[in-house]
C-alpha cells in the first residue's frame, strides 16, 4: 500500500516519532483483524490492549495519572493513524477523549484517581451517555434528570446510541438538574457505574462493521453518592463542551484516517489493475478524482490540527469553532474518498476481499455523529457570521 503518512506543517519530531510508532503498531493488526473482530462478533481487545500498555490510549492524560502529559493533537494522532491502516478504535473518541478530559479538567482528586490511571492504560474504560430518543441534536430538550435526595443523586432517564456500553466500567452520563434559584433545568455530568441497580441496557442493532456496538441505557431511579457528581454543579455547560470539542476532533480524526486508508488502498490498485495497454490509474477520470479527495482529506486535516491546537491551548472557544468545521470538512472528504475508492475498483470495491465496501457505511455515520452536518451549518451560520438562529 502506497505511504501517505506524515502530518501537518512544521510537525515536531516527537509527534512524527508517535505517528510512526502508532502506524507501525496499526500495520500489524490492520484492516483484516478488523474485519474478522466484526466477523466474529467480539471487541478489538488484542489491539486496544496493546495500544494501552504503549502508552498511546491516554497520550492526552496527566502524567501524574499515568497518562503521557500530551493533549488532544496526540491523541487524534493515534486514532488518525489507527484508523489510516483500517482499523480505528472508536472508545478513543469516547473513553480518553470525552470522558477521560472531562475528568482531568473538573473532576476531583478521587475521582482523577480512580479513573484516570485505568483510563490510561487501557484497562479502564467509559461510555458517554448524551444522546436522547426526543432531543435529537437539541441538549436543551434532555430529560434525563437528577433530585437530590439527602446526600445523594437520583437520575432518570432514557439514553441511546451510546458506544462501547457493555465493555465500558461505567458511564458519564448527563443529566439535568434543577437551579435552586430559577428552577430550570440544568445539564451536569455523573459517572453511573455498570452495575448501579436501576441502570441497564440493551443494544441497538446497526449496519455498521464495527467492534463496538451502540447501546440503548435505562436509568429508572439510579441511586449515586453525592461523589458521583463531576466537577461543579453550576459549570455544567463549560464542563459538557470541554468533551464535546474533542468529540469533534477525535471524530474528524476517526474520518480523516479512513479517509487516507480508502484513498492509498484505491491508489494502489489504479497503479496496477491493467485492462488496456496502460494501468488505469494514468486515466484522469480515475487519477483526478483520487487526487481531489487527497486534497479535500489534507485540507480537513489542517483544520483538526488546528482545533486541537487551540483546544490544548486553552481556548475553549476558538477550539469550539474550529472543532465544528474540522468534524465537517473531515466528514465530507471521508464520504467522498470512500466512494471514489469503491468505485475505482468497480465490482472489487464491493467484495469482501478488498475491505471497502464497508467503509460506505462507517464513513456516513461520521456525516451524522456526534452531530450533525446541518447543526454545524446552523452554529456557523449565527455563531461565526452572526446570522439569526432558526430555531
Amino acid at each position: 500500500m502506497s505511504d501517505t503518512r506524515g502530518g501537518p506543517p512544521a510537525e515536531s519530531p516527537e509527534h512524527h516519532a508517535l505517528r510512526a510508532a502508532v502506524a507501525a503498531l496499526a500495520t500489524r493488526y490492520g484492516r483484516d483483524y478488523f474485519t474478522a473482530a466484526v466477523r466474529d462478533g467480539r471487541h478489538a481487545d488484542e489491539l486496544w490492549e496493546e495500544a494501552g500498555k504503549l502508552g498511546y490510549l491516554g497520550v492526552n492524560l496527566p502524567e501524574e495519572y499515568g497518562g503521557g502529559g500530551g493533549g488532544i493533537t496526540e491523541l487524534a494522532i493515534v486514532l488518525e493513524e489507527l484508523a489510516a491502516a483500517g482499523c480505528p478504535l472508536l472508545l478513543l473518541v469516547v473513553s480518553p477523549a470525552i470522558c477521560g478530559t472531562v475528568i482531568a479538567r473538573f473532576g476531583t482528586e478521587e475521582q482523577k484517581r480512580t479513573w484516570l490511571p485505568g483510563l490510561a492504560a487501557g484497562t479502564l474504560r467509559m461510555a458517554f451517555g448524551i444522546t436522547e430518543p426526543d432531543a435529537g441534536s437539541n441538549s436543551h430538550r434532555l430529560t434525563t434528570t437528577a433530585r437530590r435526595d439527602g446526600d445523594d443523586w437520583v437520575l432518570s432517564g432514557r439514553k441511546v446510541f451510546i458506544s462501547g456500553a457493555d465493555v465500558a466500567d461505567a458511564t458519564l452520563v448527563v443529566g439535568r438538574t434543577a437551579d435552586a434559584r430559577t428552577g430550570r433545568l440544568k445539564p451536569c455530568l455523573f459517572v453511573v457505574g455498570r452495575d448501579a441497580p436501576g441502570f441497564t441496557r440493551r443494544p441497538i442493532p446497526m449496519d455498521v462493521a464495527s467492534p463496538e456496538k451502540q447501546f440503548e441505557l435505562v436509568l429508572d431511579e439510579v441511586r449515586l453518592p453525592g461523589r458521583a457528581l463531576v466537577g461543579d454543579e453550576d459549570a455544567g455547560l463549560l464542563q459538557l463542551f470541554a468533551g464535546l470539542n474533542p468529540e469533534r476532533i477525535m471524530t474528524a480524526a476517526f474520518a480523516i484516517g479512513m479517509g487516507r486508508y480508502a484513498v492509498a488502498r484505491a491508489a494502489d490498485y489504479a497503479r496496477t489493475r491493467q485492462v488496456w495497454s496502460e494501468p488505469i490509474g494514468a486515466h484522469q477520470a480515475i487519477a483526478h478524482p483520487l487526487a481531489q479527495s487527497h486534497i479535500e482529506l489534507e485540507l480537513a486535516r489542517l483544520m483538526m490540527y488546528k482545533a486541537a491546537a487551540l483546544y490544548d491551548g486553552g481556548d475553549d472557544e476558538g477550539a469550539g469553532e474550529a472543532a465544528n468545521m474540522a468534524k465537517y470538512a473531515a466528514a465530507e472528504a471521508a464520504v467522498r474518498a470512500v466512494d471514489q475508492a469503491v468505485h475505482t475498483l468497480g465490482g472489487n470495491g464491493l467484495s469482501s476481499e478488498y475491505g471497502l465496501a464497508s467503509l460506505i457505511t462507517a464513513a456516513r455515520v461520521t456525516r451524522v455523529a456526534p452531530v450533525s452536518r446541518e447543526m454545524i451549518l446552523n452554529y456557523v451560520s449565527h455563531r461565526t457570521l452572526g446570522l439569526p438562529k432558526s430555531y
